[in-house]
């Protein structure tokens, strides 16, 4: 199971697991989306990859 991590790791902002705005990269990085593209340039800090839409999870 995709581990979701609870918050942004730039600005620290909590989304909800039903988010559909959080990215995150192979790596699992998990970043908001209004850092991925006004900060981060869509490229991931730790292993300079892109990010994807983190699936939604309705039960926690």
């Amino acid at each position: 199971m995709l581990e979701m991590k609870k918050k942004c790791e730039h600005c620290n902002s909590v989304p909800k697991s039903t988010d559909s705005n959080v990215m995150i990269c192979s790596y699992k990085c998990t970043y908001c989306i209004d850092c991925v593209t006004d900060v981060l340039n869509n490229i991931c800090p730790n292993c300079k990859g892109n990010f994807e839409k983190r699936p939604i999870r309705l039960l926690d």
